[in-house]
């Protein structure tokens, strides 16, 4: 079976050593089973034929069968001409237009021959035209009866060469003609009768070639399901394997966290705050290993949590590490642990790239004594010299910044227990895109800020309100403000950005003359950025010009204005950390959006979404809709996202149902022995090789 679906592209009918080079260089697609898991992204309706008198400009495409009442070439030298063809049909006449081909089309028209067209039809000098339609002789098939037109990915080169949709369409229904009774079930048949799934051979038909929009609804359930389905097993698996197979230290004692609740914990905790803690306990005091992602806004109090679960560690003999994508962050972690580690009598201690020799040396010999008991840095913390006497728990900040082998180092950090692992991040992801991403971590959400925090006010002003903006800046930098003025970074031009950054300190400059400035962006050396972040800290300086350097960045509560230059060239998810920068005190704070009037309806609706709502879980499923799983987190490095039909915007309720089955099926049937879920073990021994190791743990 698995031979069939191996066989070479090129021996397909119709395809060939020359076009199958295409498809291998330009779509990845070298086999049998390559083009027929190459899914169309949308289908075309021709199920219907329009009359020339109907068609309207609000319509995205039209069929019309019809005859060549005249054909004429208009314009001279190369690249000024066109060809126009009138189509005549007992209602009207139109106008077919072609730029491009004109010698083939000038052979391949006849007049008073009858075709069909497909195109969307544009209303010019009043006229209706459709320029380069799709064109073909009427024959008895397709005069009878309309279809649905699947409608694949391209690339330039290959429309170049004539392959279009059509052309793939046909190669895949002469592979599906001989591919049946190669094609194997994948899901058990009670999941086919529980949820009225059509079967693999049907799906796979009706996905490309469908008859009826029933057909093709269908097939999509079905195919959404399984993709899902296997990707959430893989995830679970792994879980299954770490819970059950992973031994974790046992932390039970909380006698330092009594002491710091009871004389130093300067707030309450939030509701949220306490149901996290708690969740994290009982993975420390379980026995397993703990792999849990801690999700919440910034200032939702992640760090505090992380403390007190650190402190729980290091009560039982055991030492704690945290380790942040940035030595800016690193630096702010430790400065704020270190406070309530020095009212405990924990010494905590920072490693980063720039720690000197001589300090280096200290932190591994007490590492390795076991004096140190918290180690904060950055990657640093990776190195095989840094050796733990006991390392109980790791946390990681800003997960998604680190691989899957960079968290695998800090595991062998400790060769009697893997370390429990805490894994947080400031980005909220929505449910679906958790579920899928890190499906094998325990998921906590700190859903609530701490109380007294005054809302962000958002706005969004034009470039033509900008003397408005600064006389309101102005008034904040009276008040005793501090302001950031944020300037898009984009690495395709980074020259130009740069020089952008400078023309707005300039401008700046001129605008608030004798107001002290900062400059901080990705090019400048971490100690010229360190030193200029600091002196925006201690107040030196009042306003800072920067890049995103400063999404995930210091803390400064006398900051309470995020002004965000050309917001339109910022995602969703970027635009909410970087307000995140404010707020942080108890002043009112502001976040402004400053951009041109030309704004597309999906830039419109970001900015909007950001005036609405503070709430980054809301923001984070909008980002989904609007930007696809790929781009969020980091989530193209994964592997683990890689969709070719579900739409994680759109398809939670059938991940909802695959997740749960798949962990019915696993709890039950771990090495999947029972006759049902036969199917799904062959397919994962087909697929293994392909795929990640099942074992790898995430």
């Amino acid at each position: 079976m698995s031979s069939f679906f191996e066989t070479k592209i090129e021996s397909l009918r119709g395809v060939g050593p020359q076009k199958a080079e295409w498809l291998n260089k330009e779509l990845g697609i070298f086999t049998f089973a390559d083009l027929l898991e190459y899914y169309p992204f949308r289908h075309e309706d021709r199920t219907q034929f329009h009359r020339i008198a109907d068609i309207t400009e609000d319509m995205f495409a039209a069929q019309i069968v019809g005859r060549i009442a005249s054909i004429e070439l208009i314009g001279s030298g190369v690249g000024k001409q066109r060809l126009v063809a009138t189509f005549r049909d007992s209602t009207s006449h139109m106008e077919l237009v072609w730029f491009q081909s004109i010698t083939y089309f000038q052979k391949y028209l006849k007049l008073n021959a009858e075709y069909v067209v497909y195109g969307k039809p544009v209303w010019f000098g009043g006229n209706y035209s459709i320029t380069h339609p799709e064109i073909e002789l009427l024959t008895p098939s397709n005069n009878k009866k309309g279809y649905f037109q699947a409608i694949y990915s391209l690339t330039e080169k290959l429309r170049k060469r004539y392959i279009e949709s059509k052309l793939i369409s046909i190669w895949v229904k002469n592979l599906l003609d001989i591919a049946d009774p190669y094609i194997n079930e994948t899901i058990p048949e009670s999941l086919l009768t529980k949820y009225r799934l059509v079967a693999k051979k049907h799906a796979l038909r009706w996905l490309h070639v469908p008859k009826s929009q029933a057909e093709l609804h269908q097939a999509q359930r079905r195919l959404k399901f399984e993709e899902l389905f296997y990707n959430q097993l893989r995830l679970i698996k792994l879980s299954l394997v770490r819970k059950n197979d992973y031994a974790g230290q046992v932390f039970q004692k909380t006698s330092l966290i009594t002491e710091f609740y009871n004389k130093h914990l300067p707030f309450d905790l939030t509701g949220a705050q306490k149901r996290v803690i708690k969740e994290i306990f009982a993975d420390l005091k379980s026995g397993k290993q703990m792999n849990r992602l801690i999700q919440g806004d910034v200032g939702s109090g992640k760090t505090i949590v992380a403390f007190i679960s650190m402190l729980m560690a290091i009560d039982s003999g055991a030492q704690a590490c945290m380790m942040a994508p940035t030595e800016i962050l690193a630096q702010q972690h430790y400065a704020n642990l270190k406070k309530y580690g020095d009212l405990l009598g924990v010494r905590i201690e920072i490693l980063t790239g720039s720690s000197k020799k001589k300090e280096r040396a200290i932190i591994h010999e007490a590492l390795l004594n076991g004096e140190l008991k918290i180690l904060v840095g950055t990657h640093a913390l990776l190195e095989d010299i840094v050796q733990f006497k006991n390392l109980g728990l790791c946390v990681i900040d800003e997960q998604h910044r680190f691989g899957v082998a960079q968290r695998a180092k800090l595991w062998e950090k400790n060769k009697n227990f893997y370390p429990h692992m805490m894994v947080m991040t400031a980005t909220p992801i929505p449910r679906t895109l958790a579920m899928t991403l890190f499906g094998d971590l325990d998921h906590s959400e700190i859903d609530e800020m701490p109380p007294g925090r005054k809302p962000i006010i958002t706005v969004h002003r034009y470039d033509a309100n900008r003397l408005k903006v600064f006389e309101f800046m102005r008034d904040e930098l009276k008040k005793g403000r501090q302001i950031y003025m944020v300037f898009p970074l984009i690495e395709e031009s980074e020259k130009l950005d740069l020089k952008n950054l400078y023309d707005g300190y300039e401008s700046i400059e001129r605008a608030f003359p004798g107001v002290p400035l900062s400059i901080v962006h990705g090019k400048m050396k971490p100690k010229d950025k360190e030193f200029e972040m600091q002196r925006f800290k201690k107040g030196e300086t009042k306003i800072m010009v920067a890049t995103t350097v400063i999404e995930v960045g210091v803390d400064v509560p006398n900051a309470s204005v995020m002004v965000i230059e050309s917001a339109q060239r910022f995602g969703l998810s970027q635009l909410h950390q970087l307000r995140g920068r404010v707020g942080r005190g108890a002043d009112q704070s502001f976040c402004i959006l400053m951009t041109d009037y030309k704004l597309s309806k999906d830039t419109q609706k970001r900015l909007q979404t950001m005036v609405q709502t503070e709430n980054g879980f809301v923001i984070s499923q909008v980002d989904l809709e609007l930007r696809g799983p790929g781009d969020m987190g980091g989530t193209q490095q994964s592997g683990l996202i890689d969709l070719k039909i579900a739409n994680l915007a759109k398809d939670e309720g059938i991940l909802k149902i695959a997740r749960e089955e798949a962990f019915k099926i696993l709890k039950s049937d771990p090495e999947l022995e029972m006759a049902d879920n036969l199917p799904i073990k062959l397919h994962i021994d087909k697929i293994k090789n392909k795929e990640l190791s099942w074992n790898r743990i995430s």
